[in-house]
């Protein structure tokens, strides 16, 4: 492609940059990027790649903006209040860069829609805040051969891997969601607002990696991080040969849809 004098110097930073240069920005500008949940996570990955000048992003998301999401979504502002997230990023995308091709789903992800949605992206990220919705996207990209960052917070905790067909996956880490009172929700236990923002930006720099062929991602690693003592550790997680997804005889050969289980918090 060629770029224009604007676009040279709006993307300027990225040519500069021996890994990525003219070519990489290219990969970047024709690369389509689908991101599951536009809140706390969702809103920092828009934000950056949209600015990187990602061709085309597609954003699904079935909620409206509330009020208690404006401590950490930051693509959302106060009179947005009410609004289809879906809409409020779509607005703030197109003033961050017209280049960027948006493509909108005021739905929910769900085994009915899931592969039909994600069969015309290149790489797909997971911002959302439900578990049984991240073993659904899992198991839709390695079914779907599709690569996808995981990336999941709470309180002052991040955690995100990258997989790739072939690597290992998020049921190789976690082989189901957890039961009930297991674990709570941000919305139960809270979440350090800026948390989103740290994890939101390492899974868009996989994701501009990933279309660059730039760097070591994040396969077969979990990374985590604490913010109250800013530690952050890389843990090796091996392909399970009996994952029920990914492994050599898999059980799951369609998607299923598991229930939300609820943590019942006690006050002390």
């Amino acid at each position: 492609m060629d770029f224009t004098s604007e676009q040279i110097e709006r993307y300027s930073r990225h040519i500069l940059l021996q890994d990525i240069g003219v070519e990489g920005q290219e990969k970047i500008n024709q690369g389509k990027v689908l991101v599951i949940g536009a809140g706390g996570l969702g809103a920092p990955i828009l934000l950056y790649l949209a600015a990187a000048g990602v061709g085309t992003l597609g954003i699904i998301d079935g909620d409206v903006v509330d009020l208690s999401n404006l401590q950490r979504q930051v693509i959302h502002f106060t009179p947005d209040v009410g609004k289809p997230k879906v809409i409020s990023a779509q607005e703030k995308i197109e003033k961050i860069n017209p280049d960027v091709k948006v493509i909108t789903y005021h739905q929910f992800f769900t085994a009915e829609n899931a592969f039909d949605i994600i069969k015309d992206y290149d790489f797909i990220v997971d911002g959302t805040d439900s578990f049984p919705v991240k073993f659904l996207i899992n198991d839709a990209c390695v079914l779907a051969g599709k690569p996808f960052s995981h990336g999941g917070i709470l309180r002052f905790d991040g955690q995100t891997l990258t997989h790739i067909p072939g690597h290992a996956c998020y049921r190789c880490a976690f082989h189901s969601p957890p039961p009930p009172n297991a674990v709570p929700t941000c919305s139960q236990a809270g979440v350090l607002g800026a948390i989103a923002g740290m994890l939101g930006t390492i899974q868009a720099a996989e994701v501009l990696k990933f279309l660059t062929d730039t760097g070591d991602l994040l396969t077969d690693r979990l990374l985590s991080f604490n913010a109250k003592t800013m530690n952050f550790r890389t843990i090796k997680v091996k392909k399970n040969h009996k994952c029920p997804v990914c492994g050599d005889t898999p059980s799951i050969t369609e998607l299923v849809e598991a229930e939300q289980a609820t943590c019942e918090l006690k006050k002390r």
